[in-house]
């Protein structure tokens, strides 16, 4: 009976269990089906692809720019330092090899943990896996259901990815402060150094932050931080990570980072953003409309030459203010602070700190934003962002504003935001420090580029005096201006490709066109005409009368059709005026036409960017597409370079490339550039001045290197009585091109085999046998398979005054034939219409 009551007893305890754990297993599995149903499909965490920072690098290599919506840095788990992995799974997983994506003893140890310390050690109670479920797939909230859906998850997604795969996901997704995501980008934020760098007291640092990033700053929670270090290294050491030896090093270190200043921060290494960096972003977007600079993890080889970039800027900069100061006028910022600040220097600094000024030129040396404290007769009283008071006492004396208008009171007030900097005995900010010196941006503005006449690459481009995010962003490079003379090349290069010679005589005498009930009457610089006149000299000095001549003889379709051609226009208005240039196009598309003269007549496109490599280091584009067949051959013969395949249009022929070059030498030589261009290898160019010098330009090239300047005010007006092309930008080419040829060098343009050389006389056009020498005497190159015709006068079809100084001029036929370029018969002079005029005609 009693032994009946027994197993009774026991077997209604057994049975009560094993109900309720079947009532228990149905509750968990029900729990689990209704907050199973409409999870999100973890198979997509197999081709999750975070936003990564996309990357400009130099030739050389060397970071010279990011873009980042988030700061990471994309690293693969195997290239993720094993001592790196092992601080955030001692931190945050010790048992994340073990368990299958949760762990129930983690969770109870933590409990206990908790319980024991009375709350002083929190460990997390999250697996990585749990946690990388909650990141990517879940909202982040701390509900129990998120935590069940989190356990759901886990399994799945350890059996999808594995464990490297989770870590890789995890440890490039985490925020670890200070605006770092991902421990590649931190360990640069707080150390500047790479992942395979780190010690393990640095590894256990950065595994302090998943939990709290914004918690353990180095500075200002400084103990907090060294506290939760100490115990990842401990937990390191529990795991047989790290031996006792290592410990004890780890714990003695003091944590020195970025923020204390014990290393330089990685972006203080690089260069402030540019024009040029900036305009990258518009290439690579147009090249991938699809891809995002700012997360898209782009690897960008740039074709900047860093030294050529330093060298355009400062070339531009000194030259618009070397003319801003020859006005004499002080603008200043047009900021103020508000005098009662004055009185509290903690209060202007703080205000001055946040004011909307450029804090990126260094012309000279380092340009400061100050503000006016008081103003005297003889001198003024500066305070100086981020400059202490010491033995360079902050006072601008009254020599330094000798070359403006008025004296201090005229020009200053107490709380003027203005810019100093230090001005020194040697050049570009060295030697012994002198005085604080004022200084102003330039209303004027301008451009400058350079770009390798074979390839394309732009090698410097600066699109302002200066460039900052949200104050001076537009890059005048591509800002559309009249290009004025400079645009002429291209009316002699349709010219000369349709069958005229330099030696070829067009009238300079003046004209009258009528269009639209208005009178047209185009003039030279000089207000002079100088009669019959070779088409060399007419383009050496730049002679706006012989240019329309020239281009009512060829026609402004034809012109316009050549312009395009070049790529000058898209499409271009066949107005007569605009064969002087009253089109507008950038200084970009004219300096990459100005390089197929340079090159030999073959079609080059610009560009910012050599290669792009996406996030895994995949080529997707590569701007050089010759074919170097011989680079590999190991049997090459010594002494003989590779031959380089290419596959370049050819946009003008090559003896039409070599004469107008040839006539571009003459410009700089004793044309309109003689007396601001002096270089050592030889050069060839154009000057460009609009109506009323409102724009400038010099465009020119050596016989690797083309580069542009412009300059003027970005609202257009005039530039002031006298100033030239040759004058404002012949002297910043010429200064960008001595640093250009010590590094790249130059030599004599190549003439084609084509070439036949005849001497002629460069006033006449005449013919001069082979033993003329003398000033007048230039070997000129004609096409071999003509015979050219010399004494022929063109006049473009308009009447001529009958008191020019007239010589040996031969009336043309209604018509004349000659043989063109391409070997094919050309009919010249016969009723070129010269359509119709522009509203603003040039001269």
């Amino acid at each position: 009976m009693i032994l009946r009551f027994i197993f009774s007893f026991f077997g209604g305890i057994f049975s009560m269990l094993t109900l309720g754990a079947g009532m228990a297993a149905l509750t968990l599995g029900a729990i689990f089906y209704m907050y199973g149903r409409n999870l999100p499909t973890y198979e997509t965490l197999a081709n999750y692809q975070p936003k990564t920072i996309s990357r400009v690098y130099s030739g050389e290599g060397q970071v010279i720019d990011e873009f980042a919506e988030e700061r990471r840095l994309f690293t693969p788990a195997e290239e993720i330092p094993d001592i790196v992995k092992q601080a955030f799974i001692s931190a945050e997983d010790k048992n994340f090899y073990t368990h299958d994506g949760y762990d129930l003893r983690g969770i109870g140890a933590a409990l206990v943990e908790a319980v024991v310390s009375r709350g002083e050690n929190l460990r997390g109670a999250s697996t990585i896996t749990q946690q990388v479920a909650k990141n990517f797939l879940l909202d982040g909230s701390r509900r129990v259901e998120r935590k069940i859906q989190e356990i759901i998850l886990a399994p799945r997604i350890e059996e999808t990815l594995g464990k490297e795969g989770i870590l890789e996901l995890y440890l490039n997704e985490i925020d670890l402060g200070v605006r770092s995501f991902g421990v590649t980008a931190a360990a640069r934020s707080y150390f500047n150094k790479p992942l395979s760098e780190l010690s393990p007291a640095e590894a256990a640092f950065l595994a302090v932050h998943p939990k709290a990033p914004y918690s353990y700053h180095p500075v200002r929670n400084r103990e907090a931080a060294l506290e939760r270090r100490d115990f990842i290294l401990e937990e390191m050491f529990e795991n047989g990570y790290i031996n006792e030896q290592e410990l004890a090093i780890a714990l003695a270190d003091p944590i020195r980072t970025v923020q204390n200043g014990d290393f330089p921060s990685a972006r203080s290494e690089r260069p402030p953003r540019d024009y040029f960096t900036a305009a990258i972003v518009q290439e690579v977007e147009g090249l991938f409309p699809d891809y995002e600079m700012n997360s898209a993890g782009l690897a960008i080889r740039a074709t900047v030459d860093e030294s050529l970039q330093a060298a355009a800027r400062e070339a531009l900069q000194r030259q618009l203010e070397s003319y801003d100061r020859g006005i004499g006028r002080w603008r200043g910022t047009g900021l103020t602070l508000p005098v009662e600040m004055l009185t509290d220097e903690d209060t202007w600094r703080a205000n001055l700190r946040i004011a909307p000024v450029m804090r990126t030129i260094t012309l000279e040396n380092t340009w400061y934003p100050a503000v006016v404290l008081e103003v005297g007769e003889d001198q003024m009283r500066m305070g100086i962002e981020g400059w202490e008071i010491g033995d360079e006492e902050p006072i601008i004396p009254r020599r330094d504003i000798e070359w403006m208008r008025g004296g201090f009171a005229d020009n200053f007030a107490p709380g003027d935001i203005v810019y100093v900097r230090r001005m020194m005995t040697g050049d570009n900010g060295a030697g012994d420090f002198i005085r604080w010196t004022l200084r102003q941006v330039p209303e004027v503005q301008g451009a400058f580029m350079a770009m390798d006449v074979n390839t394309g690459r732009v090698l410097a481009m600066q699109g302002g005096f200066g460039y900052q995010i949200a104050i001076s962003e537009l890059n005048r490079a591509y800002a559309n201006r009249q290009p004025g003379s400079a645009f002429k090349p291209f009316v002699f290069a349709a010219a000369l490709d349709s069958g005229y010679t330099p030696a070829t005589i067009v009238v300079d005498a003046p004209i009258e066109v009528v269009a639209g009930g208005e009178i047209w009457r185009p003039m030279n610089a000089s207000d002079r005409f100088y009669g019959p006149t070779p088409l060399r000299t007419g383009i050496e000095q730049s002679r706006n009368v012989m240019t329309v001549r020239l281009a009512q003889e060829v026609g402004m379709r034809t012109i316009a059709e050549y312009a395009e051609r070049f790529g000058v226009y898209d499409r271009m208005n066949a107005y007569l005026s605009a064969s002087l240039g009253s089109e507008e196009t950038s200084l970009y598309k004219l300096v990459a036409a100005y390089a197929m003269f340079a090159n030999g007549g073959e079609r080059v496109e610009p560009t910012l960017v050599d290669r792009v490599q996406d996030r895994n280091g995949n080529t997707i584009y590569r701007h050089d597409q010759r074919v170097c067949a011989e680079c590999l051959d190991a049997t090459l013969e010594q002494g003989r370079g590779p031959r380089i395949a290419s596959n370049r249009e050819r946009v003008m022929n090559a003896v039409t490339a070599y004469q107008l070059t040839s006539m571009m030498e003459g410009v700089v030589q004793r044309g309109t550039a003689r007396s601001s261009i002096n270089l050592s290898v030889p050069i060839a160019g154009k000057t460009g001045t609009t109506n009323d010098a409102k724009d400038v330009w010099f465009v020119g090239f050596s016989s690797n290197i083309v580069a542009g300047c412009y300059i003027g005010f970005d609202t257009p007006r005039s530039l002031g009585r006298g100033a030239s092309g040759g004058g404002l930008c012949g002297p910043v080419f010429n200064s960008f091109m001595r640093t250009a040829i010590n590094e790249y060098g130059g030599g004599a343009f190549r003439a084609p085999e084509e070439c036949l050389f005849i001497k002629i006389d460069r006033f006449t056009g005449a013919r001069l046998p082979d033993s003329a020498s003398g000033d007048n005497v230039v070997r000129e190159c004609f096409r071999q398979d003509e015979e050219p015709v010399f004494g022929i006068t063109f006049d473009g079809g308009f009447a001529m005054a009958a008191d020019l100084p007239l010589f040996d001029e031969v009336s043309p036929p209604a018509a004349v034939s000659v043989t063109t370029s391409t070997g094919e018969t050309a009919t010249i002079n016969s009723n070129a219409s010269f359509g119709s005029l522009s509203s603003g005609g040039l001269y």
